[in-house]
């Protein structure tokens, strides 16, 4: 058999540098085109690659297209303290998200609680980046996303629902050498990017995890075109919450015009809520942080299952892999980084040194 082509690691700055310069020169501002890149970055050091700088070119496609709005008019609306609508004008995710998270953050801290919605904006990346952030301050952040349907439903024939997320981040105290507890998951069973792969590989895909188009679950990833939810009719459930929690709340309803006879209904967008909670306002902030530590270290001093490498918290494991590719570099998958090297040389920029 061929050798699989080996990945070139990158130190993460350098790589958080081109993805900057390519978004741009993609028509981003140096700020808007840093803190996309940021979120590139931090999804790819904790190894979640489908989100990864592999997104870059699909940004810039995004933004040459006009999908995405690089000169975005972001507007805060708001008529209560603890509460604020986000208008992104369809801006890049990362760019309407980061503002909200310190939008959430700032009223959180005068009102103990405050809730952000995201309204039209273009792929959020990877939801766990926001909240993290929120983390990063000392406040629990929460955030839902909606997106178009591209996942079944229980009981209904085709896609119909969007593999929407959820992320809490919690924080420990700052004298603490454990990360941050980080929640990041999809309602799906598996991501969309996992089919893509499978079907490249050419491997099976697990049981009850994807669907041809008409719904039917398939372990063939030729014949898959969908996800299915995760635990079923919990998944669907929790994704149609998310709708009415975003979607719906912000006034930018997606289901239903997706599932109406308007064309512009299947114009990409999205819509998120991000939530920050201040521990100080339930009682103190550094005995709540302790109570984490304890709470989290009571878990993993419980004896390991047999055949376990052993008992971790979420999140737990991909700090680590961040920790790692911090000092090593970031693994970058040849087909991606040779699309990175053809957007620098089409649009000007300089690629970093690489070591392979």
């Amino acid at each position: 058999m061929p050798d699989t082509p080996k990945k070139v690691l990158v130190p993460a700055e350098e790589l958080r540098t081109l993805s900057a310069a390519l978004l741009e020169k993609g028509g981003l501002s140096a700020e808007h085109a840093r803190t996309t890149a940021d979120v590139f970055v931090w999804a790819a050091l904790r190894g979640v690659d489908s989100h990864g700088v592999a997104r870059v070119p699909a940004y810039l496609d995004l933004l040459e297209k006009g999908v995405a709005n690089a000169g975005a008019d972001i507007t805060v609306e708001s008529s209560t303290p603890a509460a604020a609508v986000l208008d992104a004008d369809r801006a890049p995710g990362p760019v309407a998200l980061s503002a909200a998270a310190d939008e959430a953050v700032t009223r959180a801290r005068t009102n103990g609680v405050a809730a952000v919605g995201v309204r039209r904006t273009v792929h959020t990346g990877a939801i766990g980046y926001y909240v993290s952030k929120i983390a990063e301050q000392g406040l629990v952040g929460i955030g839902f996303v909606a997106g178009m349907p591209n996942m079944g439903y229980t009981g209904v024939k085709g896609a119909a629902v969007a593999t929407s997320p959820l992320a809490v981040a919690v924080p420990t105290a700052e004298s603490s050498s454990r990360a941050p507890l980080l929640l990041d998951m999809a309602t799906a069973t598996i991501a969309l990017g996992r089919i893509r792969q499978a079907k490249a590989n050419g491997t099976p895909l697990p049981e009850g995890a994807a669907a041809t188009e008409d719904g039917t679950p398939t372990t063939d990833p030729d014949k898959a075109v969908m996800p299915l939810p995760l635990g079923g009719a919990k998944g669907s459930g929790m994704s149609l919450a998310f709708e009415l929690l975003t979607s719906v709340l912000v006034g930018a309803p997606i289901f239903a015009s997706f599932h109406s006879d308007d064309p512009a209904g299947r114009e990409h967008r999205q819509n998120a809520l991000l939530i920050a909670v201040d521990p100080a306002a339930f009682g103190g902030a550094d005995a709540f942080t302790e109570a984490v530590d304890a709470t989290l270290d009571t878990l993993k001093g419980l004896p390991a299952a047999d055949g376990a490498e052993g008992v971790f918290y979420p999140g737990e494991r991909s700090a680590a892999v961040a920790a790692g590719r911090g000092e090593k570099g970031v693994p970058v998958a040849p087909k991606v980084w040779r699309e990175l090297t053809e957007r620098a040389a089409r649009l000007g920029v300089a690629l970093p040194g690489a070591a392979g």
